[in-house]
């Protein structure tokens, strides 16, 4: 059975959610040498982009509702694909520049959900 728009950004929503928590008062060079750590947050970002993908594909205003949702889901596929080479420098920056903003955007559509 398909999904309704409000379960992915839902599922977004929470774990964004996480990410915050897990990630409050937490350095880079604490994140680097926790390797716990650094699976949970990349876990979170996996959820996020297969959210947001799957979102994207049945409901195209996702793509207008979320800035730079391409490249979120992009990011998805890096972590995933790419789990070789992921960069904890570039997993940190996005979370230092690019979370509060997301946070907003999907905790703003969820509410405006209902």
């Amino acid at each position: 059975m398909p999904r309704d728009l409000r379960a992915y950004v839902w599922d977004a929503a929470e774990a964004v959610r996480l990410l915050i928590a897990f990630t409050q008062g937490t350095t880079l060079e604490e994140y680097r040498g926790d390797p716990l750590l650094r699976s949970a947050v990349e876990r979170q970002f996996e959820i996020v982009g297969e959210a947001l993908r799957q979102a994207s594909a049945r409901f195209p205003e996702t793509r207008s509702r979320i800035t730079n949702c391409r490249e979120i889901i992009g990011f998805r596929d890096r972590l995933i694909h790419g789990y070789s080479a992921v960069s904890h420098e570039v997993v940190w920056g996005v979370i230092q520049g690019d979370l509060p903003r997301l946070c907003a955007e999907i905790e703003q559509w969820l509410a405006d959900l209902g």
